[in-house]
């Protein structure tokens, strides 16, 4: 089981009771606004299933972690590594954060803290992220934590009907902060 601290937070591996808070998380519409059109609890289901039977980081996985209070233990969000491309050593990053702890910079310290971690077990060359261009707070986010916007793509992420552009950010292992 994965577990990492900061001073206020615990990065930890998804257990079977954190089902509530994966379902808020993946149902809110709001909070969806920049990742996806919510989906049926059933298919929500079946995708906790599949992190909770995850035992291996391969190529295409992600592991997902439960981001909480360090001293509380209440729930902030999760966050995530995919191992993108073993090949070519990159590992793409995802976090959502519960909207009562946005704002507070959980996510900056999640990610700084996720990506410490992965550069010491498993050596990347590059961090990358994808982030809708309307979606400042979490542009914001990437660019405290050292990642360079790289590009746009354009219509690149359908969400319901309508297509949004990327940006898409890099960042070196070797330039982390």
């Amino acid at each position: 089981m994965l577990e990492l601290y900061t001073d206020r937070l615990r990065l930890r591996s998804v257990v079977a009771c954190d089902w509530d808070n994966f379902l808020y998380t993946h149902s809110d519409e709001l909070l969806n606004e920049f990742v996806r059109k919510p989906e049926a609890e059933s298919a929500i289901r079946q995708k906790f299933e599949r992190v909770l039977k995850s035992q291996e980081f391969t190529e295409g996985e992600w592991l997902l972690t439960i981001i909480e209070d360090a001293h509380t233990q209440d729930f902030i969000g999760f966050i995530g590594l995919q191992n993108s491309d073993t090949e070519m050593q990159q590992m793409q990053v995802g976090y959502m954060i519960h909207p009562k702890a946005q704002g507070q910079g959980f996510a900056s310290e999640s990610l700084r803290a996720i990506i410490d971690w992965a550069c010491l077990a498993y050596k990347p060359h590059k961090f990358i992220a994808y982030c809708i261009a309307q979606n400042m707070a979490s542009t914001k986010v990437l660019e405290k934590c050292g990642f360079v916007r790289e590009g746009l793509l354009r219509e690149n992420c359908k969400i319901g009907e309508q297509w949004f552009d990327d940006y898409l950010y890099g960042l070196l292992a070797a330039q982390r902060c």
